[in-house]
């Protein structure tokens, strides 16, 4: 028994003398990148001064003196505001990258190199949609960083992050691409890098690079419930900010594409009743008014399967595209509609600006959704001007059915329903008797003034058992 176990033993250790070789032949020596690159990375200082004291009357109530201060009828001074972060050179000229979040605001920013040297920055122009800024230092023949290509990153591939943590310059942390083209909230525009590499406050504007050597992307956010990292990192495709620098150099801001739509994406549900061959595509639930879409002859219910060649999956790449494409060139929208293919043209605009866009929606009157084993009735004239409808049906119940399998709500307005306008009730039920049982058709709500599309499936009608009613 004894001679068995040294027997297991000796050979435990001999594999492991083995493999260790090839083991550590395949994980990858980060120090040629830390040594060569680090030179590029530089430290930044971001501060913003408050604007003095702020006066208030002389003759307040005391209650309010409390607040507000005494002396002299002044406020309390604002604080001065200082924020830190990293960047790196794109050029030996002085040019830098950051973050915009990092020197947003700020009155004087500084760049501190690796060489100790700190220098004022000139904000040569920022982009709070991509989160990026490009600074401009007075030196010449700087180390910088070599522009690699995104496109050719692969998930499970190493990168290698150089930032300044909590104020720890020049640290180093390293991990592999967890994923690409991922859409974040309110970040419609930029198909970030994910890894699972350490990122903290201060690594924020810094490089990442992949094992040649070259900058890849800018590190940029994290996702946390603790404010620290929990393994989700996110950077900025060094393409997508290159296309922003450009812009700044040249026109001083940045300009993207804009269609005029608001898409969701297509569920297996969907799929079925839109007749397509897989869920995927941008289902196009509200076409915007006066947009380039409009003016492209796009219509609701439309299902956009390309652009400009590029096949799409997930409606959150659609914006991503569009906002990359030149303004005034005119580029083909694969489409399906109505089980058919066909392709229309439009010409990028410039995207407009947040409250343009809000404003734009609120103008749309056509909201859209569908559904079954609801209580409804018909929109009154009020509603109707409120929700710029010209008819509709409003969910008052819903009970166990089709309608709540398909995810409608009280409150929703359905508007549409296989695709026929429903302006009351009596056209919701004549529209529903003719639906086909056991097959999804798409039902055009809306919810609290956002357009929806829903997934309505009736189960065929049940027999009456053997001597009841039928």
């Amino acid at each position: 028994m004894r001679l068995g176990r040294q027997l297991v033993m000796s050979v435990a250790m001999v594999g492991a003398v083995l493999l260790a070789p090839s083991v550590q032949a395949a994980l990858p020596d980060f120090t040629p990148l830390a040594e060569g690159q680090s030179k590029a990375v530089v430290n930044i200082s971001a501060s913003s001064k408050s604007k003095g004291r702020t006066q208030v009357p002389q003759e307040v109530p005391e209650v309010f003196k409390r607040f507000f201060g005494e002396e002299y009828g002044y406020a309390p001074a604002p604080k001065d505001r200082q924020s830190f972060g990293s960047g790196f050179i794109i050029s030996g000229d002085g040019y830098v990258l950051t973050n915009n979040h990092v020197v947003q605001g700020a009155d004087k920013v500084t760049v501190r190199l690796s060489d100790r040297r700190e220098l004022d920055a000139e904000v040569i122009g920022t982009d709070e949609r991509s989160d990026v800024a490009l600074l401009k230092i007075e030196a010449t023949d700087l180390p910088a960083m070599k522009i690699g290509d995104p496109e050719k990153l692969k998930v499970g591939e190493w990168v290698m992050a150089i930032g300044s943590p909590f104020g720890f310059d020049y640290s180093v942390t390293a991990g592999i691409v967890s994923a690409k083209s991922r859409s974040l909230p309110n970040e419609s525009y930029v198909p970030f890098i994910q890894t699972d590499v350490a990122i903290n406050p201060g690594n924020s504007g810094g490089p990442l690079l992949n094992m040649d050597g070259e900058v890849v992307g800018i590190n940029s956010q994290i996702y946390s419930r603790s404010g620290g990292f929990m393994g989700l990192s996110f950077a900025i495709p060094i393409d997508v900010a290159m296309d922003v620098v450009a812009q700044l150099k040249s026109d001083g801001h940045v300009a993207r594409g804009y269609l005029g739509v608001v898409t969701q994406d297509i569920t297996r549900d969907l799929a079925e009743a839109y007749g397509l061959p897989k869920p995927a595509g941008a289902l196009v639930a509200k076409v915007l008014p006066g947009t380039p879409a409009e003016k492209a002859g796009l219509k609701e219910g439309d299902v956009i399967t390309r652009f400009n060649g590029r096949e799409i999956g997930l409606s959150s790449e659609l914006p991503q595209m569009i906002g990359r494409a030149k303004v005034g060139d005119k580029l083909p929208l694969d489409v399906i509609r109505e089980g058919k293919a066909q392709t229309l043209s439009f010409e990028v605009a410039s995207l407009p600006e947040d409250e343009d866009v809000a404003a734009a929606k609120a103008r749309s009157d056509k909201p859209d959704i569908n559904r079954m084993g609801i209580s409804i009735r018909d929109l009154n004239p009020q509603e109707k001007a409120q929700l710029k409808l010209e008819g509709g049906v409003v969910v008052l119940q819903v009970v166990e059915g089709a309608g709540a399998d398909a995810g409608l709500r009280p409150g929703d307005v359905i508007v549409a329903l296989n695709r026929k306008p429903v302006a009351t009730v009596q056209q919701f039920v004549e529209t529903a008797k003719a639906l086909p049982a056991g097959k999804a058709v798409p039902m055009s709500v809306s919810r609290r003034g956002q357009p929806m599309i829903l997934p309505l499936r009736l189960e065929a009608a049940q027999p009456a058992p053997k001597g009841g009613k039928k």
